[in-house]
């Protein structure tokens, strides 16, 4: 038997960089390096378990939407032992929400064919963690999300999701999708042989047409949501030094009474 598994990950703006947002009100993705969204790493970790794992055969895909430079997140999970990648770039993707998102990554994982899908909890800069019950809906399969631990039997996977009062078993039978949290699993580093090995991984590019998805159904005119307005941060002023000159904890109160801290 053979198991087929899509990994979806993103190309994110480093989050110890200036962002902030273009003239058109989308993040500014030009001015800060990318990298793989660290709780993508977690998923192709997942995956890669699965794999080894697995008395059946189990090929692993990554696939990512976005602009060229998203190729260097496909590079690392690559790097990281994945089989092959899938590159969906297109100019009209500009501005896709979560919605429009869903749709593309849909499309991407019918056409490739499946098994099992796999994604990290949500993405370091959306954050909106909705996207695998979104492909759920599409693919018309089972949603087990949040899992902590995920492992796949006899047509099966299982998992543990763990709450703040409890953990619950889930199951459902593939084909499906899930989501792993950062409890998952320390993801592995890329070894050297690795890194060289990825550069003659085949990475497939489809556009929207290969999707057979019109513009208008993606990027900034068919996206669902959409930001109105945006403002810097405001600069951090200096703190209050209170001098212990004898009325020191009375003033010290008096601050944080001020504050509605107390």
């Amino acid at each position: 038997m053979s198991l087929r598994i899509v990994v979806t990950v993103k190309y994110v703006p480093d989050a110890t960089g200036d962002r902030h947002f273009a003239d058109d009100l989308t993040v500014d993705r030009d001015d800060v390096d990318g990298l793989l969204s660290e709780l993508d790493e977690y998923a192709v970790e997942q995956a890669l378990q699965i794999s080894e794992n697995s008395d059946d055969d189990v090929e692993i895909t990554v696939l990512t939407v976005g602009p060229e430079d998203a190729k260097d997140a496909l590079r690392k999970a690559l790097s990281m032992g994945a089989d092959k990648a899938i590159h969906v770039e297109d100019d009209d993707l500009h501005g896709t929400d979560v919605i429009g998102t869903s749709l593309v990554l849909a499309k991407a994982i019918e056409k490739a064919g499946f098994d099992l899908v796999i994604s990290g909890m949500a993405s370091t800069d959306g954050t909106a963690g909705v996207v695998p019950a979104l492909l759920a809906e599409r693919l018309g399969v089972p949603q087990v999300t949040l899992l902590s631990e995920v492992s796949v039997e006899d047509g099966t996977v299982k998992g543990r999701r763990d709450g703040d009062a409890a953990s619950e078993q889930l199951e459902a039978s593939l084909p499906a999708v899930v989501s792993v949290t950062d409890q998952s699993g320390e993801a592995r580093y890329p070894s050297f042989k690795g890194i060289m090995a990825a550069k003659k991984k085949p990475v497939q590019s489809w556009d929207l047409s290969d999707l057979d998805i019109e513009a208008d159904e993606v990027g900034l005119e068919g996206a669902w949501t959409a930001v109105d307005s945006a403002a810097a941060r405001p600069a951090r002023t200096a703190g209050t030094i209170v001098k212990d000159e004898g009325e020191g904890g009375k003033q010290l109160a008096e601050f944080l009474a001020g504050q509605k801290f107390i």
